[in-house]
């Protein structure tokens, strides 16, 4: 089932994610799935719980679509914990399904060590690098309640400021199902 994602402005998009529970009060495979379809349908790469209003430590990647090295790098990721983040910091031009067409310079570290279960809930300890990397820190954080446009220079960040209101009230242009925030 394809979801509605939640843009800038949101209150669950700046809240700390809480850890999923193995009780089964959550289908974390028809959640995957769920989050997958709607992830596809907007032309992303990743996509995280908050994203679509639920504030739990999930999210999902897909960077074949990015970059053909990663074909087949589809990954669900539950309560993951980032253990280390190594190496010299680069930058790349960065844009998030929540925040529509708006793109910022990130500085990122290449390497990360990730703890998480999989949706069969199998724990995972695994080192990822590049863009593998990037994309999982980019999803990492909104589980963390933390936007790529927090990372942006200050001038940049004021810059935006005025488009960054304008998807807050609604005025944007997203061609995939969107939740604005409430007044």
């Amino acid at each position: 089932m394809i979801r509605p994602i939640y843009v800038y402005g949101h209150t669950v998009l700046r809240k700390k994610a809480t850890d999923i529970k193995q009780d089964g009060s959550i289908d974390v495979k028809e959640l995957a799935n769920d989050m997958f379809e709607t992830m596809y349908s907007a032309s992303g790469v990743g996509l995280a719980g908050p994203q679509i209003g639920l504030g739990k430590r999930i999210f999902v990647v897909d960077g074949g679509a990015m970059d053909e090295e990663l074909d087949g790098f589809k990954k669900v990721f539950i309560n993951a914990e980032i253990l280390e983040e190594e190496g010299e910091e680069w930058t790349f031009e960065e844009g998030c399904l929540s925040i529509p067409q708006i793109r910022g310079e990130v500085s990122r570290k290449p390497n990360i060590k990730i703890r998480y279960y999989d949706e069969n809930w199998e724990l995972h300890e695994e080192s990822f690098d590049g863009i593998a990397a990037r994309i999982i820190q980019h999803e990492y954080d909104h589980i963390e309640g933390v936007l790529f446009t927090d990372y942006l220079s200050p001038l940049r960040k004021q810059l935006l400021k005025g488009k960054l209101d304008k998807i807050s009230k609604g005025k944007i242009a997203a061609d995939y199902r969107v939740t604005l925030p409430k007044k």
